[in-house]
């Protein structure tokens, strides 16, 4: 058990300073906004688009915000079972964890719209732009995520299996490393791929290929992930949380990309004064 060995090995925080202490996860999601930005940068090079760098650190800031609150919120409806209605306080307690990949996506197309709009920049252009770098910010986060020893699977005979300190004593799939690896790497490498194109692919092509890999892997993956303990499964013991929220993407993927196909709408930076879209 190779992957056990290193996990025993490490420790979630990072770096003690007194009585602070920064723990991988922050810098996970630290290192996904710097290193999405700058590959954002070279995008926005590569196709040439009339959109500067100040403007770029608005539209991440943006970004950033509006994972931060859309996965908290989202955290708190789809996956709280009425436990923050009891507490409420503890909604803000964002140190204690409880984050929605669906509801951070969501964030961040709203976050990254409205600076956008302020700064006539084309929003399907940015989220295309956008879903190009998310893989590196979901590498880093299901990385944490194996770090930090939660979301875990099911248990495992296989090799690789992990005995997490609140697994119960049993080795596991370790299900973070399955979603860092095709949710991440695997994404990363085929939304690469289609952005060297020149000219760049039609608006829609990236956002609808982002958003069907990860509904079909986030899906496929969830077989082997324990479900979230305070919902189990759902609707008989069929299907989890995190597969109600994935097929929507799916279908939302598939759809985008037809639209894609039939508009074939060129990307653009700037828009026109009277465009904000």
């Amino acid at each position: 058990m190779f992957l056990n060995d290193i996990y025993q090995a490490l420790d979630p925080i990072a770096l003690q300073l007194g009585p602070i202490a920064i723990r991988w996860y922050g810098l996970a999601y630290l290192a996904g906004f710097v290193l999405g930005g700058l590959a954002a940068w070279a995008i926005i090079r590569r196709w040439r688009l009339d959109i500067t760098q100040d403007e770029l650190v608005n539209i991440v800031i943006g970004i950033s915000l509006g994972i931060i609150v859309g996965a908290r919120v989202a955290y708190v409806l789809f996956y709280g079972a009425g436990y923050y209605l009891e507490h409420p306080l503890e909604v803000l307690a964002l140190n204690q964890g409880g984050m929605s990949f669906h509801g951070g996506l969501a964030g961040a197309i709203v976050g990254g719209a409205i600076v956008c709009r302020s700064q006539r920049i084309s929003v399907p252009t940015m989220c295309d732009v956008g879903v190009c770098v998310a893989p590196i910010g979901i590498f880093f986060g299901r990385c944490a995520n194996f770090i930090n020893g939660e979301l875990w699977g099911k248990p495992t005979d296989l090799p690789w299996g992990v005995m997490f300190e609140t697994g119960g004593g049993v080795y596991r799939h370790p299900s973070q490393l399955y979603e860092a690896l095709l949710e991440g790497l695997v994404m990363f490498l085929v939304l690469f791929v289609l952005s060297r194109r020149q000219p760049p692919r039609p608006q829609f092509t990236f956002l609808g290929t982002f958003l069907l890999l990860y509904g079909i892997f986030r899906f496929l993956i969830e077989f082997v992930r324990m479900p979230d303990a305070q919902l189990g499964y759902l609707f008989g013991g069929v299907i989890t949380m995190g597969q109600c929220l994935s097929l929507p993407l799916v279908v939302a993927g598939i759809l985008l990309l037809v639209l894609s196909h039939r508009w074939k709408r060129p990307q653009v930076g700037r828009l026109p004064e009277k465009d904000a879209a």
